[in-house]
């Protein structure tokens, strides 16, 4: 890590939590552009998912068998 950003992190670990989550969340915004053919392609990955839910073809289970899963 150069001194700039050694810098600007020592710096924002003087702000409260809030401004910290704002800056966070700017600079991840940055890093962060919207791709529209990944955008096209999940989209259609979607509408394929729930014509195979419509069709019969993909396996459902309640929400809450999924979360105990994870309990």
């Amino acid at each position: 890590m150069n001194t700039t950003s050694q810098s600007i992190i020592e710096q924002a670990k003087q702000l409260s939590a809030l401004e910290k989550i704002e800056v966070v969340d700017a600079l991840l915004a940055s890093v962060d552009k919207p791709d529209a053919e990944i955008d096209k392609q999940w989209a259609r990955e979607a509408e394929d998912r729930l014509a195979a839910y419509r069709r019969g073809e993909i396996k459902v289970l309640d929400l809450n068998q999924v979360l105990a899963k994870y309990r």
